[in-house]
């Protein structure tokens, strides 16, 4: 069967074809050749964010904007784990984003709010500024309008900008505040348990200790503790700089004395 049939039908004063049906696939194929093409930038601040809900709902909405606005979003470039302050330089998608913007034809860069561009006011303005400057037009799908060079909206986009620039600030400061109670409380409160907390750990740490005591090298130590089947945390074989580091954790932490 062609691609594009038709029943023709001749129009007595007018003496014209007229094509009065399509197959499904050549309505599709008309249809996807009137879509534009996009790039979608997405980014996460933290890398334990990686594994949640912030790339899927960026993506989500993103796609469902340029559905509704004739947008094909080709390809999507993932920021992750890198804060909203960075700039252009220590961007990597961001980076790889433009080098296909130089080398394509593809001109729309879609986001899904201007605080995933960047949390801080100066980066914002500076990303976009470099955007325009290559001809690539940037679309917030929260904020459609507020990317171009219109006083009025670069003023509000300037406004939210420092807005999420002011928010990231006290977020950093609650978090620091948090942070030093729990310090002045407990004695710690981020990072990994030092060695020897967790169960079945203080017995190797204690014979660390004995084998350091005794003058044996951290690579003595590594070698004897692999021979006896004793397993580190992480992998399989013990090495003397995880040694070195584990008795110096332990020391800090008044859990030996070696």
């Amino acid at each position: 069967m062609r691609d594009l049939q038709s029943v023709q039908s001749l129009d007595t004063n007018s003496q014209e074809l007229v094509l009065t049906h399509y197959t499904h696939s050549a309505y599709s194929a008309c249809m996807k050749r009137a879509f534009t093409p996009a790039f979608a930038y997405l980014r996460v601040s933290g890398k334990g964010q990686l594994d949640g809900d912030g790339f899927p709902r960026q993506i989500a909405t993103i796609r469902e904007y340029a559905r509704k606005n004739s947008l094909e979003v080709i390809q999507a470039f993932e920021e992750q784990g890198v804060s909203g302050t960075k700039e252009l330089d220590n961007r990597p998608a961001l980076q790889s984003l433009i080098g296909e913007l130089e080398s394509g034809s593809v001109r729309i860069v879609l986001v899904e709010k201007l605080d995933r561009l960047a949390r801080d006011l100066m980066v914002q303005e500076t990303i976009i500024g470099d955007l325009q400057k290559r001809g690539i037009e940037l679309i917030s799908v929260h904020e459609p309008d507020l990317c171009s060079d219109d006083p009025s909206r670069k003023l509000i986009r300037q406004i939210f900008g420092a807005i999420a620039e002011y928010d990231r600030a006290m977020i950093v400061l609650k978090l620091r505040g948090a942070r030093q109670r729990m310090r002045a409380k407990a004695g710690r409160c981020e990072g990994r348990k030092p060695y020897g907390t967790f169960a079945g750990e203080a017995d190797t740490l204690a014979r660390m200790m004995t084998l350091r005591t005794e003058g044996a090298s951290y690579q003595r130590i590594a070698d004897t503790l692999t021979i006896e089947g004793r397993k580190p945390r992480y992998g399989d074989r013990w090495n003397p700089i995880v040694i070195n580091r584990v008795l110096r954790s332990a020391r800090r932490e008044n859990m030996v004395t070696v």
